[in-house]
């Protein structure tokens, strides 16, 4: 389901960044991509000239955390372990490209469009997004694509978190925004099912009193 939502988000900004983008910026719909921020630096991996979403951290979220794992069904009660429903945090990056001389201003330009994107649509369906591939996937079961909802709102960190936050990644710091997605719902297929209970025996021995 993780890997689902940010492919949904993906598919989404990187058709509105192509479409929005200036005639001048090269930027292809393919250069908006889920990678991990922290190879930027990596020789094997070029990561530079584009729009990179990375998951950097996962909350569950806490007021959802205590659902009951009891459901009734027409054949009984079944039972299951409660989902659980998760809060990514993103970051996404405009990376600097090599040869242009105004690669700063592209990349500024870019993450004003990304602010722009996620300004003007914050819920996220497979329904309501028209670009995603997800939804001509037929190895995707329509349950899931159905259950897929992420709300997005933009997350604002501190200087000394975002300190730590490239510190720990390695890299030199580029043009970023961070997004906080609502909610992701992971939960386990398997579950028991037990019959109604339709009879109550009692077995206990009633003893007279002499």
């Amino acid at each position: 389901m993780i890997g689902l939502a940010l492919k949904l988000i993906r598919d989404e900004l990187s058709e509105y960044i192509f479409a929005n983008k200036r005639p001048t910026d090269a930027i292809l719909a393919e250069d908006v991509i889920l990678h991990n921020i922290s190879l930027m630096e990596s020789e094997a991996q070029d990561l530079s000239d584009k729009i990179v979403i990375t998951l950097v951290n996962t909350e569950e979220e806490s007021t959802l955390k205590n659902s009951s794992n009891l459901i009734k069904t027409p054949n009984g009660i079944k039972y299951s372990e409660p989902p659980v429903f998760l809060n990514l945090y993103i970051l996404i990056s405009a990376t600097l490209g090599q040869d242009l001389q105004d690669a700063y201003e592209f990349a500024l330009h870019r993450l004003s469009l990304v602010l722009q994107f996620f300004q003007a649509k914050k819920t996220f369906t497979v329904k309501n997004s028209p670009f995603t591939t997800i939804s001509n996937d037929d190895n995707i079961p329509q349950q899931i694509k159905d259950e897929i909802r992420l709300n997005i709102e933009l997350y604002t960190l501190t200087f000394e978190q975002i300190n730590h936050l490239w510190g720990s990644l390695g890299g030199k710091q580029v043009p970023f925004a961070m997004y906080k997605i609502r909610l992701v719902n992971i939960q386990e297929a398997s579950s028991v099912t037990a019959p109604v209970i339709e009879e109550i025996q009692n077995d206990s021995l009633v003893t007279n009193a002499n």
